[in-house]
């Protein structure tokens, strides 16, 4: 088997858990990447392909620095009805959010990329569809509370592997896809490129 270096392109905690409980061997470094400027090029894409493009983005930041590496770029955005949702900037903002999404679906697309020498060898992007519960204003503001950090770090202001998952009733689509990595897809990729045991 080849002694390909794997590099993932983000040191979000959440992803680093993902790879490192599926076994994987890798170094985590911050993609080399202006996410606000990335936004406004790609402002015209639909909410459901962007984040492939910024999936490859992230991996071709550090593919030609790290020629050999196999660099492993993820994204996610929050479709709802047609728009994409950005992060609260104060829980007044996540308050409303959640109150929006309340009794709705809405949608998660994830995308994974990889590169390698300056050139994108595999992209996938995987779609979760989630229907929050009717929940009672007395929730939402226990919720508030215990869940600040989630509330404040994710575009639904929710963190699913944690408390987050109180707010749903249904949820349809892969969980590694919920928390912002198709890891599946990718470790499909890994294999069949022998850069993991098959």
């Amino acid at each position: 088997m080849p002694d390909f270096k794997l590099i993932l392109a983000s040191t979000s905690a959440t992803r680093v858990k993902i790879l490192r409980g599926a076994g994987l061997v890798f170094e985590a470094q911050p993609a080399k990447v202006n996410e606000k400027g990335l936004h406004a090029i790609h402002a015209h894409l639909h909410p459901d392909d962007l984040p492939i493009e910024l999936a490859r983005a992230k991996s071709l930041s550090l593919s030609t620095t790290h020629p050999d590496a196999m660099i492993i770029g993820s994204d996610q955005v929050l479709n709802f009805h047609g728009k994409p949702l950005h992060k609260a900037k104060t829980i007044a903002e996540a308050r409303d959010k959640l109150k929006a999404l309340r009794g709705h679906t809405h949608a998660l697309y994830s995308a994974v990329a990889c590169a390698q020498g300056g050139k994108i060898v595999f992209s996938d992007c995987q779609s979760v569809s989630l229907t929050m519960r009717n929940f009672s204003d007395a929730f939402l503001e226990d919720y508030l509370i215990k869940a600040q950090d989630a509330a404040m770090n994710s575009a639904g202001c929710y963190h699913y592997e944690g408390l987050g998952a109180q707010l749903f009733e249904k949820v349809e689509g892969d969980y590694y896809a919920i928390l912002g990595l198709p890891l599946l897809p990718l470790l499909a990729f890994l294999r069949q490129s022998d850069i993991v045991p098959s």
